[in-house]
């Protein structure tokens, strides 16, 4: 009896696992990199306010959810008139906080994904090797931001849905969430399209991010 309370445990774990990459929010695809938009020379330059800024994520798991933050390190925007036209951000790898956790066992996932856990520096980020991640703007079309996003060391282009708006000497531009496949900048582990990985014990190759930036003149 317990043997087959187990399977069906397993099973209603792969089930969700499945529908939870089948609802994946705005999933973009990450394609070659792409030509870095310039600014002009009447355009405005706003510096990024790391400490108003940040990018939310969500990894996920066939039996629970992770919810954290990243924090910007620096970044700038170039805008004509209200239009953007070139930006730079330079995201911070080592402030990588969970948010769903508290004490040893949110620090213990974060050097899990920081690689700082013994024996862990190639499964996720390895931050020692690779401590930032950046994403420099190639084009603005209506509300879809398009950027080259470079995570260790591999930089592919992606396009994303964007609200910006604008308040005294201010902008503020906010993503919809979106959602990544971490395979395509080489990050693997626990992945369920490794043969050696049982499915109700992967990890989603599906990572969910929403960006949050404040910039000032």
């Amino acid at each position: 009896m317990k043997k087959n309370s187990l399977k069906v445990l397993g099973m209603a774990a792969v089930i969700a696992f499945t529908a939870s990459c089948k609802e994946a929010q705005n999933e973009v695809d990450a394609t070659a990199a792409e030509a870095e938009a310039e600014a002009t020379e009447t355009s405005v330059t706003y510096k990024v306010d790391t400490e108003a800024s940040n990018i939310a994520w969500i990894g996920s798991k066939p039996t629970e959810d992770h919810t954290g933050n990243i924090a910007l390190q620096s970044g700038m925007v170039t805008v004509n008139g209200d239009a953007l036209e070139s930006g730079e951000f330079v995201i911070d790898m080592n402030s990588i906080e969970v948010t769903d956790l508290e004490g040893d066992k949110a620090a213990s996932l974060k050097a899990h994904l920081t690689g700082e856990r013994e024996g862990t520096s190639s499964d996720f980020f390895n931050t020692a090797k690779y401590p930032t991640a950046k994403f420099v703007v190639t084009g603005l079309e209506g509300n879809m931001l398009s950027g080259n996003l470079t995570l260790k060391d591999v930089t592919k282009n992606v396009t994303f849905p964007v609200a910006v708006s604008y308040e005294g000497d201010k902008m503020m531009l906010k993503s919809e969430t979106f959602t990544i496949d971490r395979t395509d900048w080489g990050i693997k582990y626990g992945s369920a399209s490794l043969a050696d990985v049982v499915a109700d014990k992967a990890i989603s190759d599906d990572i969910q991010l929403t960006v949050n930036l404040v910039a000032s003149k």
